[in-house]
């Protein structure tokens, strides 16, 4: 399988998402059951990538996971999104006993503590829903950037996740941020409102602030931890969490 990403990486080098996302929803949606979806957080390489998928496929699959602890305002975005594109996301939340256990054993916010909490947080929250329907997929597509953070600043637009068994296809891995927006803005695609506010990076509500400007665009989430730990765990190469080499 990695020769084979290796060869389409080549092929795909100087091609576009759209023409990337087009190949991929061509292969793996003619099948009873789709094998590709967006993972959505409705930030805002996400409504693009949503943009581009309907477009090419009306009827392609996207899922988010509903922490429990999102912002009014991402619960406001699905419902714009929902109408504007007329699909349905497939909604992950987290086991109720695992959160009853949770937040009876440590606290609502016990990721403001340490990061072994915080990460048990992320895992309980995201990672396992997450697991859940990765199981149902052949790939996995992402908005993931190089210029996001530290950890993603060598990512490729297309990956094997070991860990999943999946490919990762990150379709605008080599896009700006001023690209991203230059999109959104020219197709008149619904974002979040808190993108005005200040916030660039949007995750649950607790872990989230607005950042001033000049700051890396992930500062305002998960602020109390240093740059090289921000990362929840969803975003696994070779087995690997995402990081900067050297």
């Amino acid at each position: 399988m990695k020769n084979e990403i290796t060869n389409l990486l080549k092929i795909f080098r100087d091609k576009t998402a759209e023409e990337l996302l087009k190949y991929f929803l061509t292969g793996f949606s003619n099948k009873p059951d789709s094998r590709i979806a967006l993972a959505s957080s409705l930030g805002a390489e996400d409504q693009v990538l949503t943009h581009m998928m309907v477009k090419i496929l009306p009827e392609a699959r996207f899922f988010i996971l509903d922490t429990g602890r999102l912002h009014p305002e991402t619960y406001e975005l699905m419902e714009r999104t929902m109408v504007r594109y007329n699909i349905h996301y497939e909604i992950l939340f987290p086991d109720y006993s695992d959160i009853e256990d949770m937040v009876g054993k440590h606290g609502p916010n016990l990721f403001y503590k340490c990061i072994e909490n915080r990460k048990l947080c992320c895992n309980i929250r995201k990672l396992k829903p997450l697991g859940r329907v990765l199981s149902t997929l052949d790939v996995w597509v992402t908005g993931l950037r190089r210029s996001q953070s530290t950890t993603r600043s060598e990512i490729e637009k297309i990956e094997w996740d070991e860990g999943n068994g999946l490919i990762k296809l990150n379709p605008l891995a080599d896009w700006s941020e001023k690209e991203v927006w230059g999109y959104i803005k020219k197709h008149e695609i619904p974002y979040n409102r808190l993108h005005d506010r200040g916030f660039p990076s949007i995750g649950c509500e607790p872990c989230t602030k607005a950042i001033e400007p000049g700051d890396d665009i992930r500062a305002g989430r998960w602020w109390w931890e240093s740059p090289e730990q921000k990362e929840c765990g969803l975003h696994i190469v070779d087995g690997k969490l995402v990081r900067k080499r050297g």
